[in-house]
């Protein structure tokens, strides 16, 4: 019976800003950050935040909102309706006082206010269907078929539309239950989930490390730069070391790219941008590195280099310092060796492009230390990136599940599969964000081609192979992928520079060479025969305990590979599928190899 009000400070996120949105006022001071960001969870709101907020918006901003679950600053808040006043943080719980006395003594009209987040939307019927239909279409096209929360949010704004509140509120409860049944919602749940298990790892790793003051980079490549970049980006200064100014120059080049782009978005200003650059100290003397007690070895991917480079710049550093060496494949023991200390040593695999690709894996090996794993996720943490800690083998996580997917592939080349087909199956259907060919082309195949003979030596009984492949036979005619314009698909570039692909006739007949059979495969084997060779590596991965549990796994695949977050990881993927009904389709394929052969342990689980 009398006028509420809100007072936000900071956050009012999902429940919290369904609560205020139940409050006839809301005041905010200038760090409110407002939004309903449960369909990125593969939910919507359903404490009435499709109710309420369409009431108070309009269904337009209502439905950009939910469909987005963008978090909205002070300033947005306040221009579309959902906060009354911004003001200082001091004077929030006066301006809160304040309001209500106006409100009790009739100079607010609350219950005018009230009354219609009670009432139906005010759309008439082709205002209506001109909102819902243009939301619909947009939705469709930015969602996909994957998702099913945004394009739900929308049918229950919708349906409660000539409702009042209460019955409104039943049609949004009805909407929430089908969407939380659902396995979009306990995947997406469930990656949330994981994520907050692994940055509360990375906490506690950085309570009992002390901070990194001071890193370096060695080797000024792109990967090189990007690192430097990063680590400067987010306050630690950076020694950035090479062997020739060419080098130097294109790192520096990397990190400045990277800034003007954040400078052209608003992202940063010039003074920002003059800050970070000059917190990267290029140099191609090992001199400069006094005082670092971080260092990051980025050069070239062979094991000799890379040892007599450890081995060098051990000799420079203080005794503290730790060095990591950011290796995708070589293992970190077998590195270990070149060094006196190899307790302060360990890996620490970036994916490129470092400032897009958020996982960062943390290879301990057979002689790391605790301190020195505690010291290098709390430096990835401190980077923005998601540390996930692996043991050492060929490949480590990432890169040895990866594989058995490649060869999988290979497979389907040999028994006549056409790649631009399993492409789009693996895109469109399965949800990946590149299919195996075109993913090779962009990784490089000259790269792949190497790890592939990394991992065969390193697991020769599951991922060597008998003759040639598809990866051979590009790589000995050079055609290495997006880098050469050439790979097993053709590359131009569109109106603004980007590759453009196309297939490429000469790639069938290059792939003739190793074509044995003519299979005519439907879409679900084409997506088992590439997916149980990588499923049953990760199970392996668990079983020997290369990754600590199924939460950093599924989020290393998620955040490292791109794994359909829709679909969770591999082992939200098994859970959706039943241990019982994977054995049985993996059986079916037994025949195919090694690679398709359960592990006992996942066999006895299903039993």
């Amino acid at each position: 019976p009398f006028p509420t009000v809100s007072v936000v400070r900071g956050y009012a996120l999902g429940g919290g800003c369904e609560c205020i949105l139940a409050t006839d006022y809301r005041i905010g001071d200038t760090s409110a950050r407002i939004g309903l960001p449960e369909t990125k969870l593969g939910i919507m709101p359903g404490f009435g935040g499709t109710v309420r907020l369409p009431r108070l918006i309009g269904a337009d901003n209502a439905m950009e909102w939910i469909t987005t679950g963008q978090e909205n600053k002070a300033e947005a808040c306040l221009a579309v309706g959902v906060l009354d006043a911004v003001v200082d943080s001091s004077q929030l719980h006066a301006a809160a006082i304040r309001l209500l006395q106006d409100a009790a003594a009739g100079k607010q009209d609350w219950r005018g206010k009230r009354a219609r987040k009670c009432a139906p939307l005010a759309l008439d019927k082709l205002e209506a269907m001109m909102s819902f239909n243009t939301a619909k279409g947009m939705v469709a096209a930015k969602a996909g078929p994957h998702y099913p929360a945004p394009i739900t949010a929308v049918n229950a704004i919708e349906a409660a539309a000539a409702l009042g509140r209460d019955a409104a509120l039943r049609v949004e409860q009805d909407h929430f239950v089908t969407l939380a049944k659902t396995p979009v919602a306990r995947a997406l749940v469930g990656i949330f989930l994981n994520d907050q298990f692994i940055k509360g790892k990375a906490r506690k790793a950085a309570k009992s490390a002390p901070a990194t003051r001071k890193a370096a980079v060695l080797g000024a490549g792109i990967m090189g730069g990007g690192i430097a970049y990063q680590s400067a980006v987010k306050g630690i200064p950076v020694v950035m070391k090479d062997i020739n100014d060419q080098a130097l120059q294109l790192g520096m080049n990397e990190a400045g790219k990277l800034l003007n782009k954040q400078l052209e978005r608003g992202k940063i200003d010039g003074v920002k941008l003059a800050q970070v650059l000059s917190s990267i100290t290029p140099t191609l003397s090992y001199d400069g590195l006094q005082g670092v007690d971080m260092v990051v070895e980025a050069v070239v991917e062979n094991p000799k280099i890379k040892s007599q480079v450890l081995a060098e710049v051990e000799t420079r550093v203080s005794e503290g310092a730790v060095i990591a060496s950011n290796t995708s494949t070589i293992p970190i023991s077998l590195l270990a060796r070149s060094l006196k200390r190899p307790e302060r040593f360990c890996g620490m695999h970036f994916f490129n492009p470092v400032h897009r690709m958020p996982l960062v894996e943390i290879i301990r090996g057979e002689q790391t230390s605790d301190d020195t794993i505690n010291k290098v996720v709390a430096y990835a943490a401190n980077l923005g990136k998601m540390p996930v800690v692996v043991n050492d083998c060929p490949g480590f996580f990432v890169n040895r599940v990866l594989f058995p997917y490649f060869f999988g592939f290979s497979k389907l080349i040999a028994d006549g599969a056409d790649f631009v087909q399993v492409d789009k199956v693996m895109e469109k259907v399965f949800g990946w964000p590149m299919g195996p060919a075109y993913l090779l082309d962009v990784v490089g195949i000259d790269t792949g081609h190497h790890a592939a003979a990394v991992m065969a030596e390193g697991f020769p009984v599951r991922m060597s192979k008998a003759g040639k492949d598809a990866i051979d036979v590009m790589y000995e005619r050079q055609r290495f992928g997006q880098k050469n314009g050439q790979g097993f698909y053709a590359y131009s570039q569109d109106k603004k520079g980007k590759p453009k692909k196309e297939a490429d006739p000469q790639s069938y007949q290059l792939l003739q060479e190793v074509v044995t059979g003519r299979v005519e495969l439907a879409q679900d084997d084409i997506i088992a025969r590439m997916m149980i060779p990588m499923i049953n590596e990760v199970v392996l991965c668990l079983e020997e305990g290369i990754i600590g549990s199924p939460a950093e796994a599924d989020l290393a695949l998620v955040y490292g590979l791109g794994f359909p977050p829709f679909r969770g990881g591999v082992f939200r993927y098994l859970d959706t599928l039943g241990l019982a009904n994977y054995v049985a389709l993996a059986d079916k394929f037994a025949h195919l190899g090694p690679l398709y052969q359960v592990s006992p342990g996942l066999r006895q689980l299903a039993a």
